[in-house]
């Protein structure tokens, strides 16, 4: 079984930061695209950066210049640094890892179980 756990979420300022981790364990033969998704009340969940294997990224262009989104690969680890923070970036934040536990079997998709981010005065 594959697990991962989120930490990093809680309550800052406009203008402040915040950096998101989660980190992926059980059994794991690699890790291809690790991204961040978030959903407010009503909405669906929305991508808000991914990062692939290689290292390459892809942003959101509501979160461009202010979000940097990282990786550990000997950790299983996935960052999200979140500067500027603004009263509309409060959601719920999901990590979503694809996954290939056993060589030759197919990948799968994994998803955190949620942190709270809010972005209030």
């Amino acid at each position: 079984q594959v697990q991962l756990v989120e930490s990093g979420g809680g309550l800052v300022q406009p203008g402040g930061s915040l950096r998101l981790s989660c980190a992926a364990s059980g059994s794991i033969f690699s890790i291809n695209a690790m991204e961040w998704y978030r959903q407010t009340p009503g909405k669906q969940r929305e991508l808000v950066a991914a990062i692939s294997s290689g290292g390459s990224t892809n942003y959101a262009d509501s979160v461009k210049g202010r979000f940097t989104i990282s990786r550990d690969n000997a950790k299983n680890t996935v960052l999200l640094q979140m500067n500027s923070l603004k009263p509309e970036d409060t959601a719920v934040y999901y990590c979503r890892f694809t996954i290939q536990t056993q060589p030759l079997k197919y990948e799968y998709q994994y998803w955190g179980q949620g942190t709270q981010v809010t972005v209030s005065p």
